[in-house]
């Protein structure tokens, strides 16, 4: 079964590894200090949460339902356009120092509902887990399937405590003024790049 585990880790981390919505927030709560292991432990719940709904059958709901997954995937465009606009409106901002302070007052239940937003309202995250790993998974026999979903697990925790400490470690070089308009405008455009792929996933469904 040992193999099965490391089979679900090495997919959990390919899923992972690619920056998105949760990768950026965590990494932006990471460099700014803030609540930024509460937030990698949310994140992990999140994915449990996923992982085991997709493993465990979710992913008949999703395949056998074209109208929820439009609904998933157009949420989701529109979320993330939201989303990289807010980020590249921040990186050519004259303000983005004074912005950044008043993130650093906003509240712990503030950041946790901008979280849920970021992970539920993300289509990726029901693709990669339901799809993905719904399909994988749910075609192994039960024994070996909780070993996999315990391999994806571990990678997600593995990697969004990882990610939210490295951040905060190098929070000094990363909190620059330049460094924060970098980071904003490659979270910009990638957020962008992901809801136009998304939209092309979308359109194509309709043929």
């Amino acid at each position: 079964m040992l193999s099965v585990y490391f089979q679900g880790v090495a997919l959990g981390v390919a899923l992972i590894l690619p920056l998105g919505p949760q990768n950026a927030f965590v990494l932006n709560q990471g460099i700014r200090r803030q609540y930024h292991l509460m937030t990698a432990a949310l994140c992990s719940l999140s994915d449990i949460i996923l992982i085991c709904a997709g493993v465990f059958g979710g992913s008949a709901l999703l395949n056998q339902s074209p109208l929820l997954l439009n609904l998933v995937t157009w949420g989701g465009v529109a979320f993330l356009l939201w989303y990289g606009w807010g980020a590249l409106r921040a990186a050519v901002s004259a303000n983005i120092a004074l912005a950044s302070a008043q993130v650093k007052q906003q509240s712990r239940w503030r950041i946790v509902a901008t979280l849920a937003a970021v992970t539920w309202l993300n289509p990726h995250v029901y693709l990669d887990t339901f799809v993905v790993l719904g399909s994988l998974g749910g075609q192994l026999p039960a024994e070996a399937r909780r070993w996999f979903a315990l391999g994806t697990v571990s990678a997600s925790c593995l990697w969004f405590f990882s990610l939210a400490l490295l951040a905060a470690w190098l929070s000094p070089r990363l909190s620059t003024l330049r460094a924060q308009r970098v980071i904003n405008l490659f979270v910009g455009l990638v957020m962008w790049f992901i809801a136009f792929r998304l939209a092309m996933q979308g359109l194509a469904g309709f043929h």
